[in-house]
């Protein structure tokens, strides 16, 4: 019996706990999907892509290339949301950033690797 009245209080803990954290103005909804979003906001979704002439191999060389790519892609995904917060946002979240780098290579083609990168934010409107 006592562990049941040690399980009872530990629940009525938990709920006053929870309670004073409903009380807040921020609200949270579900998603068909299973995610998460606050009440009022917007995901958006950029994606890149683009060529860069160069060595793939294994050198040194191509390596430096293929890193100065993906930076490409990071640095845009950091300024994403200043650009969002200037024109429709009054707040910003990265959620996600992938990139993909593919080697190009053939007789009638440029030696060289095709980048594409995406993100995605999660904004509250202004």
């Amino acid at each position: 019996m006592k562990f049941r009245s040690r399980f009872v209080l530990a629940g009525v803990g938990l709920l006053v706990v929870i309670a004073p954290a409903k009380a807040q103005s921020q609200r949270v909804m579900v998603e068909q999907g299973g995610g998460l979003r606050q009440e009022g906001s917007v995901r958006v979704q950029t994606s890149i892509n683009f060529f860069v002439a160069g060595p793939t191999g294994d050198s040194e060389e191509a390596q430096k290339l293929r890193d100065r790519a993906r930076r490409t892609v990071y640095e845009m995904a950091a300024r994403e949301c200043d650009l969002l917060r200037e024109v429709l946002a009054r707040d910003c979240r990265m959620e996600s950033v992938n990139t993909n780098i593919n080697r190009q290579f053939g007789p009638q083609q440029a030696e060289g690797f095709n980048i594409s990168g995406s993100m995605g934010f999660q904004i509250t409107l202004k």
